[in-house]
């Protein structure tokens, strides 16, 4: 019986040791941009350019104080009160 259960140990401990070796990786290969440099290079080209209006808006909100959902708010409503009158 103990035969058994030092051999039952002794596979146990050696699918544990073999486990964690297969476990290591090596570290990825660099590359030549960081992940930072190319998020910010995707949002300017995802990024439209801003109207005179929607700046003016902003500008108005700055005045304000405006923040968070009251400055989109009052944004909104004033890109389209700019959009109106363009028309």
């Amino acid at each position: 019986m103990t035969k058994i259960s030092s051999l039952a140990t002794a596979t146990a401990v050696s699918l544990l040791l073999m486990g964690s070796a297969f476990a290591q990786t090596t570290a990825p290969a660099k590359t030549e941009t960081t992940k930072t440099e190319t998020k910010a290079s995707a949002e300017k080209k995802a990024e439209k350019p801003r109207t005179a209006a929607s700046l003016e808006c902003s500008k108005e909100a700055d005045a304000k104080g405006l923040h968070g959902k009251e400055r989109k708010k009052f944004r909104s409503a004033c890109k389209k009160a700019a959009a109106e009158k363009a028309k």
